[in-house]
């Protein structure tokens, strides 16, 4: 009886054991919610929205502490993306966090550039490659066009360009541009 009893009790302590273990190897980091959300976001890190990134913006919204439409980068389509996950009507957006423009990627005017290393400093991403007193430059595929480095500046060698359409970025376009850009289209031709 005694044994019976001893040998329960150890089965009991290596099965405690192993779910211990089990919840902490099999730990669930983070809000999955916020996770979808994040990876609908356009992770420019630009702060427009009110929060230090898109990572804390999909939190804010996962907790509805921040509305669907305060991005600007993402624009109409990142907000229907989320209206569609979240099961929402679609919001315009909230003018009050800035406007929606097309990608652009930083250039640095190497000519004017003095080496100041403040865009290096401002840029939440490591676009910008440069050493103090030497010439910077934006490593293109890395910059998400966020602007934060403009502002710094003191030389104003910064300039933002529209990157050129190619079927990476291509887009199709949302359908109340559609129908505006087929009326200009008759608009022309007629």
């Amino acid at each position: 009886m005694i044994s019976a009893i001893l040998t329960i009790g150890l089965l009991a302590t290596i099965l405690g054991f192993l779910l211990g273990y089990a919840a902490i190897r099999f730990k669930v980091e983070g809000n999955p919610l916020a996770e979808q959300i994040d990876a609908l976001l356009p992770q420019t890190q630009c702060g427009q929205c009110g929060f230090a990134g898109c990572h804390p913006y999909a939190e804010a919204i996962a907790n509805a502490k921040a509305d669907i439409n305060q991005c600007p980068p993402g624009g109409m389509a990142t907000i229907q993306a989320l209206a569609d996950l979240l099961d929402r009507e679609p919001k315009a957006l909230n003018e009050e966090h800035g406007e929606h423009k097309e990608q652009r990627v930083a250039l640095i005017v190497e000519d004017m550039c003095i080496g100041c290393t403040l865009c290096i400093q401002a840029c939440p991403v490591d676009a910008i490659l440069g050493a103090a007193k030497q010439m910077h430059t934006v490593i293109e595929d890395e910059c998400t066009g966020c602007e934060l480095c403009i502002p710094p500046c003191p030389v104003d060698c910064i300039k933002m360009m529209a990157l050129p359409q190619i079927v990476g970025n291509w887009k199709w376009p949302i359908p109340e541009q559609t129908e505006s850009i087929a009326k200009d289209s008759l608009r022309h031709h007629a």
